[in-house]
């Protein structure tokens, strides 16, 4: 029996960490994370404040508030390191932006041309120390530092180090949110000379190779909570598969390892509500039948293909093996020799941009091919789609399918991560299927799948209309999910190993 902490009714300060925060600068879903779940946890009642990096690309830094001029002292710099925190808001939830010119005032945030910046281990260790020492200095005392991969690791570590006999964090207690572990943030370890800590004692278990400490490894081993954006994708990290080589700290932290669904942001993805889309819709069944078909005929006429009442199948991603391009490349010839129609938005790979380009060229009737990032064509893709393809290699949540399943479009997604937690596939259990699944990481199991989809869409129409009704009755709210992580911060939330033995009992 597991004995746990009562429940704390006293509201929580919480810092959340993070390196970027939709809705002031975005490259990823953790950005939807950052932007979205701090105000969860705010409209709950707590005191929640984020910190960030000031970038050349955040929106209205002139109209930042500075609350703070000052300097970063590490004993091994010649000279110490000066920054501004200057105060944004992101709707009601105040944003602490640290302001280092040399470090962050440069056109991108992480890389440019597809080769990251060569100080980014010293961008983020200084982001890292800094956000603590803006702490003391602003007299915000966190009971909680929530940080969120690799660019926030050493901020557990040096809570445990540098900040191990500070009163002022005696009671602060530090959880990093895993959004994908591929990215473990190597660096020499010259790029840590602000924090001595890391050269002055050889932490083995952090290195990656003689000469690198990973952050990611730091913020695990260090971390008084570790947790994954999906409850499956935390037992992946306890795979050598899953985990992307990292099974072992993932193993050492086991006991402090938990997972939890990302919420959606029903307010920008919803079918009710969209600006984007040409016409709104709601869940019954008059209303989606002409919906999806006014959104279908809009998608079609958008992106150039005949406006045909054939099944649309959608998706957008980033070109890179990660989102199972290589399961779907192989096939989508023979795919296409169906009547059928297939929308793709998305760059990243140009191998993998060049070789869907000449699909496209071949099936121009039938496969559209934009190689953009284009947020109102991922909403119109999203609405006027019968089905979404997400094929993942791995996928820790995943957020499409979870707008896809907002809108009435089935996804059809490989079963990892996420994914798995997120979508009933039909042929296991079709009384709640929400969509199709399949596991085998190969192009004929997703063809497999996307026959079946084209069969009960041709088939079986009403059947494939109350799948719909079952998608949109989903909901993963960043309220329930808040709740989750309050569990998780105060010692009420089971870890990955404690469902298990429940599941096993």
């Amino acid at each position: 029996m597991v004995t746990r902490k009562k429940s704390n009714s006293k509201p929580l300060q919480i810092l959340f960490v993070a390196s970027e925060v939709d809705g002031l600068v975005k490259t990823g879903g953790l950005a939807d994370v950052a932007k979205s779940l701090p105000a969860a946890l705010k409209e709950l009642g707590h005191d929640v404040r984020v910190v960030m990096p000031l970038y050349r690309r955040v929106p209205n830094a002139a109209e930042a508030v500075e609350l703070l001029d000052a300097e970063l002292v590490a004993s091994t710099q010649p000279q110490a390191v000066s920054y501004k925190v200057k105060q944004l808001h992101n709707g009601d939830v105040p944003v602490y932006t640290i302001d280092a010119p040399e470090y962050f005032d440069r056109p991108e945030l992480y890389a440019e041309n597809n080769e990251g910046y060569r100080d980014n281990g010293e961008r983020f260790a200084f982001f890292s120390a800094a956000a603590l020492d803006m702490c003391e200095k602003l007299g915000f005392q966190p009971d909680v530092v929530h940080c969120n991969d690799w660019h926030t690791g050493l901020v557990p570590f040096l809570l445990k180090t540098r900040y191990a006999d500070d009163a002022f964090y005696a009671n602060t207690q530090s959880v990093i949110t895993i959004h994908n572990a591929v990215f473990k943030g190597t660096f020499n370890y010259d790029q840590y000379s602000l924090i001595p800590e890391l050269i002055q004692k050889r932490y083995l278990q952090l290195e990656e190779g003689a000469a690198n400490i990973s952050m990611l490894k730091a913020g695990v081993a260090f971390a008084d909570k570790v947790n994954a954006v999906s409850p499956n994708y935390a037992k992946e990290l306890l795979t050598e598969l899953g985990s992307h080589g990292m099974a072992s700290d993932f193993l050492c932290r086991s006991d402090v390892l938990y997972g939890i669904v990302n919420g959606c942001d029903y307010g920008d993805w919803s079918p009710e509500t969209d600006p984007y889309i040409k016409q709104r819709f709601k869940a019954n069944k008059v209303s989606l039948a002409r919906g999806k078909k006014a959104c279908k005929r809009d998608l079609q006429q958008q992106v150039n293909l005949p406006l045909q009442d054939v099944p649309v199948y959608g998706m957008v991603c980033r070109l890179t093996e990660q989102k199972g391009i290589q399961y779907l490349l192989p096939i989508l010839r023979d795919f296409l020799v169906n009547d059928v129609q297939l929308v793709l938005v998305g760059s990243g790979d140009p191998k993998l941009a060049d070789a869907l380009r000449e699909v496209s060229d071949d099936f121009a009737d039938k496969f559209a091919f934009i190689e953009a990032y284009d947020n109102p064509l991922a909403h119109c893709v999203e609405a006027g789609s019968d089905f979404f393809l997400m094929p993942s290699q791995f996928e820790p949540c995943g957020l499409n399918q979870i707008y896809s399943l907002a809108y009435g479009t089935l996804p059809i997604v490989r079963g990892v991560g996420g994914l798995k937690d997120t979508v009933i596939d039909y042929d296991a259990t079709p009384q709640f299927a929400t969509g199709f699944v399949f596991d085998a990481p190969t192009p004929e199991a997703l063809l497999i799948k996307m026959q079946r989809s084209l069969l009960l869409y041709c088939q079986r129409p009403q059947e494939f209309k109350r799948l719909q009704q079952n998608a949109m009755a989903c909901r993963f709210e960043w309220k329930d999910a808040a709740e989750q992580y309050l569990r998780m911060y105060q010692g009420e939330e089971e870890t990955v190993l404690e469902k298990k033995q429940s599941e096993n009992a």
